[in-house]
């Protein structure tokens, strides 16, 4: 009996995108990059720097260091996009972490790249751009550092780095050192404005505000929840930002605060095994904790005490004694700091 499904489709037929994907977007990361250094938002003095070698166009060897999503990439590449326009391509080698970059790739690839002859205007160099820097070996810095000299008439280098102390100190001698530090609240909502008006994203301002608390200085994580709340809710609001991210709810660790500040122990206790029970990480629960203490209004002796003990705490969990019973401890030590200033009073 023939059957009535219909014949499959020919092996050579291209793939059927489906409906719902038709038109889709690359990641707002990558979208909104910006392609000029006077473009890139917060650390006015590092940037500042960057567009005067920009104007100038005498480029030293680059270090810049500083937390992830505050602009060491995206600078580079407006720097590079900017000094040397429709050569970029040619004239820039771009090597990230998830690159080979052994002692082989310093010693074959990028050296090869800084003998390479490329036609530049003059004035001009060569850049070789290594990102994540700091997980480069020992063995390739130290090769690294004599490329670096041979070729310095020709190229110039921008590593870009978490730390700067795990790059070698021969290298940081050869380099001028830029610093990054994490963004204000207000230059990340500058920018989420931006993308909310251009993407036309439907929003309630507790759910900016979730996202500006959840990326904690960090720009690529705060449009990235951006637009991972948007596609999943198509409305971005408090509740659902915290849905997406996955952390610790702050009204819940702000009443753990409180219920210790009231001298309700219990109650702290049985709010922390809720917290727990959910899955949180303690290093999700405790960097909530102590970014809750920060701005929460009590006298100042105590918050100071506080925040030494959630300190100590961190510095337990990070090495791997990450129970119940450490974060217990850590709201038992709180409520003996709060016992003790009463009395002292």
């Amino acid at each position: 009996m023939a059957s009535s499904s219909k014949p499959p489709p020919p092996l050579h037929s291209p793939p059927r995108i489906p409906s719902n994907l038709v038109g889709y977007d690359i990641p707002w990361v990558e979208k909104f990059r910006p392609t000029k250094v006077a473009d890139v938002v917060g650390n006015t003095d590092a940037v500042s720097r960057l567009q005067i070698i920009a104007r100038d166009g005498n480029m030293p060897n680059l270090i810049l260091s500083g937390p992830p999503g505050t602009g060491k990439t995206t600078s580079i590449l407006a720097l590079a996009h900017q000094l040397l326009g429709a050569n970029c391509k040619e004239a820039v080698l771009e090597l990230n972490a998830s690159d080979d970059r052994g002692i082989d790739v310093v010693r074959n690839k990028i050296k090869m790249f800084a003998q390479k002859k490329v036609t530049l205007p003059a004035g001009n160099h060569k850049i070789v751009i290594l990102d994540e820097a700091d997980s480069m070996t020992s063995g390739a810095q130290q090769a690294l550092r004599r490329t670096m000299e041979i070729y310095s008439n020709t190229t110039r280098f921008a590593l870009a780095c978490n730390i700067s102390s795990k790059i070698i100190e021969p290298i940081q001698s050869r380099c001028a050192l830029v610093r990054f530090s994490r963004l204000s609240d207000q230059e990340i909502l500058h920018r989420l404005m931006i993308v909310v008006d251009a993407e036309k994203v439907a929003y309630a301002p507790d759910g900016l505000e979730a996202i500006i608390f959840t990326a904690d200085g960090d720009m690529r994580q705060a449009l990235n929840n951006l637009q991972a709340t948007h596609s999943g809710f198509h409305f971005v609001s408090q509740e659902n930002v915290f849905k997406v991210c996955d952390q610790p709810h702050p009204l819940h660790v702000k009443t753990m605060v409180q219920n210790v500040l009231e001298g309700k122990f219990d109650d702290a206790c049985s709010g922390l095994k809720q917290l727990y029970d959910l899955g949180y990480s303690p290093t999700d629960v405790i960097t909530t904790l102590y970014r809750i203490i920060k701005n929460y209004s009590m006298e100042e002796y105590l918050k100071l005490e506080f925040l030494k003990e959630v300190g100590f705490a961190h510095m337990r969990i990070c090495e791997g004694v990450g129970s119940l019973l450490q974060l217990s401890g850590l709201l038992a030590k709180l409520s003996l700091v709060r016992e003790t200033a009463k009395a002292m009073m």
